[in-house]
């Protein structure tokens, strides 16, 4: 039954990165976008844990100097039983300071690792940062030589009639100027129809004068 899921898992990945490998040789730009808005989503994620670091930071500082003061406070209540003689209440008072000490101590360790870890954190999200401007640039750089390649495509499909038409048509701008040869052609021929008898006439009239004259 195992082998079954792994075949039918492989077949399945198989038919997803068919899918987009299609996609991508269709439209890479499109699929470029898509791993884009994957990126930007890690960065947002990252920012979002970089906000809850320095939250936490900001916690740490806050209960840090709560137990630092109530271990002063302890330890000035202590002092006073000790003078007064109460003896349970200055060791209770020196046991809650020494709780409130060691959870001062414990809090600034905590804090202080929470502190390279921001740090660490932040570095990697300029790093992250950085990157992903780099695959703007990149998005930029490729849709431009796009651009440059579909419009070479279009000027070869209008000026190149073996480039743009495999099916015997001429181009555009062929076809075109053979369409106007052919009107000129027609309109020529249409003006020689309607002056040649006048032409003819006028021919004959000169040639009869020469014979009379000679």
């Amino acid at each position: 039954m195992g082998n079954l899921f792994q075949r039918i898992k492989h077949t399945v990945m198989s038919d997803i990165h068919e899918v987009i490998d299609k996609k991508e040789q269709k439209n890479p730009i499109a699929v470029l976008n898509q791993y884009l808005r994957q990126c930007e989503q890690e960065v947002e994620k990252v920012q979002k844990l970089m906000e809850r670091q320095y939250t936490l930071k900001e916690e740490f500082k806050k209960e840090h100097h709560h137990a630092l003061s109530l271990a002063e406070k302890r330890k000035h209540q202590a002092e006073v039983a000790g003078k007064a003689g109460e003896t349970e209440l200055h060791q209770f008072a020196v046991q809650e300071q020494s709780f409130y000490e060691e959870r001062a101590l414990r809090i600034a360790e905590s804090a202080a690792q929470a502190e390279k870890d921001l740090q660490d954190l932040e570095r990697k999200y300029e790093e992250m940062k950085h990157k992903l401007k780099d695959m703007y640039i990149k998005r930029m750089e490729l849709m431009g030589r796009e651009n440059i390649a579909r419009a070479q495509s279009k000027v070869n499909t209008v000026l190149d009639p073996s480039a743009g038409y495999t099916d015997g048509r001429f181009s555009k701008f062929d076809e075109i100027e053979q369409y106007l040869d052919r009107l000129e052609h027609g309109v020529q021929n249409s003006y020689y129809r309607s002056t040649i008898d006048a032409k003819i006439a006028q021919l004959e009239k000169e040639t009869k004068k020469e014979e009379t004259a000679s």
